[in-house]
């Protein structure tokens, strides 16, 4: 699955739209290396989110086309 679709599925971010203009602006990385919104995201990688001064750390666990409200945050867990 893209990255901009499973940051969207995840619900870390809000819109597709906003998750693919964070790829451009370079605020993800996957694997401490900056990520294009076309990277096929795969299970047991850490996504680094940094928009304004929130900064979000996540391992990816599942890859699911479609989840539910209340199942979105089983396909991730934090990183500290």
């Amino acid at each position: 699955m893209r990255l901009d679709k499973y940051l969207k599925v995840s619900r870390l971010i809000k819109r597709r739209t906003v998750a693919n203009e964070a790829c451009d602006a370079g605020k993800i990385t996957v694997n401490g290396k900056v990520a294009r919104a076309s990277y096929d995201v795969k299970e047991g990688d850490v996504i680094e989110i940094t928009l304004g001064a929130r900064c979000v750390k996540v391992k990816v666990t599942a890859v699911k086309e479609v989840v539910r409200k209340e199942e979105a945050a089983s396909m991730y867990e934090a990183v500290l």
